[in-house]
């Protein structure tokens, strides 16, 4: 059994704090409004026929590594047997240090239907849902990634901003919900526990990523964190204000609430799936919850930008992920939730220790509880992450 690597505890970490609106803050002060494509007027060529290449950007610690080198560099073990296997040679960059610093990259290309120099990217759902309403996206056709299809969690195949998957396919998928230390607090059962409870007051911290708090407080007042209006977005707002006016909340945080958890320094927090099962590896007391009102599940995707010359090389690398085997490889080095299918039983020659661990496979009770963010237009989202951080204190 070759030994699980113990994830870094930074892949959501500089996140911390952009959630929906930075990036449409960020047009809003250039003042230039974001520059929309079609497939008639945005048209791309694919190469793939004739040249073996493929240029990958992704997030860092995003793909398993090995100890041993190739050609002097770190070698990618599922990746360089895609390479071997396929004859495709990848240029493989871990340069997605977050969505909106990402979307500034490639902005100014992808809005004038030029080439970004990247045939496959992988960004966060809200970022992948604007993408797709901007029409900066390349079709993706269905014929060339079978296992896709066969293999998608069913939960993850309809995204309100993508229902068919015609442009997106998720990489890796993650959990947002409760976590706490036991030696400090006793079980924590909900949300409702987690901003009520009188003996956590000043010892919760929730998440500067306005999606993730603000699905919270939709859940509490009654309202679906996928599908709602301005009058319920209100009513969670005043909910939010009130937990932080009642000092219940002490602060809100990336994923450096990780240490102050693991130290007892606060006794709960709102917390993602993979930095609890880094935790869990060296301290028993700390325990994952999935609450009564529901969780939150997202996805990292990836996508084919317009003018990416090597569309069906990108296509054969997506489908080769979806291969149960190969996932389940990744799966067991990046510990984040694998999203395919038949992955748990390949898990077993690989990691048994993982096979049965819910925040990597997650079960179909666990799963039913989840939802995703409602995705926002770009108007939107500045007006809502705005609310966001006056009721915050940003």
């Amino acid at each position: 059994m070759r030994p699980r690597r113990t994830p870094v505890l930074g892949r959501r970490a500089v996140l911390r704090g952009l959630g929906l609106g930075l990036g449409a803050g960020a047009l809003a002060a250039c003042g230039i409004p974001p520059a929309r494509q079609s497939a008639d007027k945005c048209i791309s060529t694919d190469q793939s026929g004739t040249q073996k290449l493929l240029n990958f950007s992704n997030w860092p610690s995003y793909m398993d590594e090995s100890e041993e080198k190739v050609n002097g560099k770190t070698a990618l073990p599922t990746l360089d047997a895609f390479q071997k296997q396929s004859g495709i040679r990848v240029t493989y960059t871990a340069d997605v240090n977050d969505n909106s610093e990402f979307y500034a990259k490639v902005r100014d290309q992808l809005g004038t239907c030029q080439p970004s120099g990247r045939d496959i990217f992988v960004l966060t759902d809200w970022m992948a849902a604007r993408m797709v309403s901007l029409g900066w996206l390349q079709k993706l056709d269905h014929a060339a990634v079978p296992n896709v299809d066969k293999y998608l969690l069913e939960q993850l195949k309809s995204p309100t901003w993508d229902p068919n998957r015609d442009y997106s396919v998720p990489w890796q998928s993650g959990l947002t919900g409760i976590a706490y230390n036991a030696k400090v607090t006793g079980e924590i059962g909900s949300w409702a526990d987690l901003v009520g409870k009188s003996e956590l007051k000043g010892r919760v911290t929730l998440l500067s990523e306005m999606p993730d708090t603000m699905a919270i407080m939709l859940r509490l007042v009654g309202a679906d964190p996928g599908k709602f209006n301005d009058a319920e977005w209100s009513k969670a707002l005043e909910k939010l204000e009130s937990s932080v006016g009642s000092g219940q909340i002490r602060r809100f945080t990336g994923n450096d609430y990780v240490q102050d958890l693991n130290d007892g320094n606060i006794a709960a927090c709102m917390a993602w799936s993979g930095d609890v099962l880094a935790l869990q590896a060296d301290n028993a007391d700390i325990k994952f919850v999935v609450p009564e009102e529901g969780l939150n599940l997202w996805s990292d995707n990836m996508l084919v930008p317009n003018k990416a010359t090597h569309k069906a090389n990108a296509e054969a690398l997506m489908n080769y992920y979806y291969d149960p085997e190969v996932a389940a490889e990744l799966a067991a080095w990046v510990n984040y939730i694998c999203p395919v299918e038949g992955a748990r039983q390949a898990m077993e020659k690989i990691d048994p220790e993982l096979v049965d661990n819910p925040l990597v496979f997650p079960d179909q009770a666990m799963l039913s509880k989840t939802s995703s963010f409602m995705p926002l237009d770009t108007a939107k989202a500045k007006l809502y992450e705005t609310d966001f951080n006056l009721a915050i204190g940003g």
